[in-house]
């Protein structure tokens, strides 16, 4: 298990990708993807075995992979990334080279904690966008996912419409580099406050 990205948020402090290893983590994200929380995730009645499957599948893809997201160095998030000319929305919108898709799921809590969701798809974005080749990510979240449409025109998404999917309608949005870039920057000058009350309406949202 390696560590393939790192950053530092400047409230919340540490965070990072690492290699999924089923061995040990697929019990922790069986309890993520199938929490209450997670409905938007469609794996509400998986069993063990089911999840277990379904990230063998995905480690073995050769146009999806997994990371599993820590905060302070424990497990606290999940993300995915895929090419969408290939899976999720291939045929489905005008992909354009340099295109990436995401999801992102983070762990259920007691307690939200102000701004983490936020500041997890931050992290997410930053690593898709250290790559050189990434010119935009592509997400296609439920198109009743109102909190996590929210948090994603906060980091510079701009909605392109609704897309008919076989398991969901989805809202197809995209964030080029420049535009994740002045949604950062815009989100470190604001005051606290301004985040703690964005938080309290998004916490949690998966996509």
């Amino acid at each position: 298990m390696s560590v393939v990205f790192a950053r530092s948020d400047h409230r919340l402090g540490e965070f990072a990708l690492r290699t999924l290893d089923l061995d040990t983590d697929a019990a922790l994200l069986h309890t993520w993807v199938t929490h209450p929380k997670a409905a938007f995730w469609l794996m509400q009645d998986a069993g063990l075995a089911r999840v277990t499957e379904e990230y063998q599948r995905i480690a073995e893809h050769p146009h999806h992979d997994a990371y599993l997201g820590l905060w302070r160095g424990s497990p606290a998030f999940l993300a995915e990334r895929y090419d969408p000319a290939h899976v999720e929305l291939a045929g489905l919108y005008d992909h354009q080279p340099g295109d990436v898709g995401m999801h992102f799921l983070c762990a259920p809590v007691g307690t939200p904690v102000h701004g983490f969701t936020r500041a997890v798809l931050g992290t997410v974005m930053a690593w898709l966008f250290d790559d050189p080749a990434t010119r935009r990510v592509v997400v296609e979240p439920d198109v009743r996912n109102t909190a996590v449409h929210a948090l994603n025109a906060a980091v510079g998404f701009e909605v392109v419409g609704p897309i008919a999917k076989p398991e969901k309608d989805a809202l197809l949005s995209v964030c080029t580099r420049a535009q994740f870039q002045a949604a950062d920057l815009a989100a470190a000058d604001r005051p606290a406050d301004a985040d703690r009350a964005a938080a309290a309406r998004t916490e949690g949202a998966p996509a």
